[in-house]
């Protein structure tokens, strides 16, 4: 009996040890299964120029060659996509281009045929208006200063764009020896008609017009053939100077009183201390005068 009640004890005891260890285990929640990480989506390689050419050669070329401020810019900057996954991957010039008022004219391609060789400029026949966005300066001239040039479209002497036509295209030199730089001395394209030159235009250029003054400058025995005309007309053209701007009042007052004018004396200044007797029988000028009154 004694027996089986230490039995019974130890029975409870062990059972009294088991019970909380249980009741922990029942308590605590499954581990978790490890979950594997979820999948990225895989960036898209980006496009280089070197991608571009294996389908586009002629692009890059035309860049290559004539793609001024253009060679700085890569394929992927201008077209931001390809086709088809890009419906219009043709970029607007004005998505670069903005700021001046030639950036605001539409139709680009009219002139600007190619994008790649941007400054290959082509054009029509009749065109003035696009070219007055950037050439302000040219078209104040004409105005100002009218002329025939005036009334003509830039494209008519401009046919190429940045191309400076010669003068001999269309106007006869005034002389066989005359050149386009020595035309450019005198004259200003957009207000040829204004005539201004420098103090290195020599005496030949100006006898292509004025022939009879520069023989008979060449001939004179004075020191007037060794000036040259610039020095004299120096203000403007066909501007004549008077004597005493470079001689002074070397006579008396007596004598000018008599003679006023120094052609009275000197003749002119080109063919200076000569003159030509009368033809015979000529009646002297201011008797020609009196005639006319009556």
């Amino acid at each position: 009996m004694k027996v089986v009640k230490r039995m019974w004890i130890m029975a409870m005891f062990c059972l009294a040890l088991t019970v909380p260890a249980l009741s922990s285990a029942a308590n605590q929640a499954p581990a978790a299964k490890p979950q594997a990480p979820a999948a990225q989506p895989q960036a898209k390689p980006a496009l280089t120029n070197q991608d571009c050419v294996k389908c586009h050669a002629g692009p890059p070329a035309d860049i290559a060659a004539a793609g001024a401020k253009h060679k700085n810019v890569g394929c992927n900057e201008c077209h931001a996509g390809h086709r088809p996954a890009s419906k219009n991957n043709i970029p607007q010039c004005s998505q670069c281009h903005e700021g001046s008022p030639h950036y605001k004219l539409s139709g680009c391609n009219g002139c600007h045929k190619n994008p790649h060789r941007p400054l290959d400029i082509q054009f029509g026949s009749k065109v003035t208006d696009p070219c007055l966005t950037c050439h302000s300066e040219q078209i104040k001239q004409l105005k100002q200063y009218p002329s025939k040039h005036t009334t003509l479209f830039c494209s008519t002497c401009h046919s190429v764009h940045g191309k400076i036509p010669a003068c001999t295209q269309c106007h006869k030199p005034h002389s066989p020896q005359m050149t386009q730089a020595e035309c450019k001395k005198c004259h200003k394209a957009h207000m040829p008609k204004t005539v201004t030159y420098g103090s290195d235009v020599v005496n030949k250029d100006c006898g292509s017009c004025h022939k009879k003054a520069l023989d008979l400058l060449a001939a004179s025995a004075t020191k007037h053939k060794t000036v040259s005309c610039v020095s004299c007309h120096k203000e403007k053209h066909k501007m004549v100077p008077a004597c005493q701007s470079c001689h002074g009042t070397p006579h008396p007052a007596s004598m000018l009183a008599r003679f006023p004018k120094c052609a009275d004396c000197h003749s002119i200044a080109h063919d200076l201390n000569h003159w030509q007797a009368p033809a015979a029988g000529a009646a002297p000028a201011g008797a020609k005068k009196e005639m006319k009154k009556k």
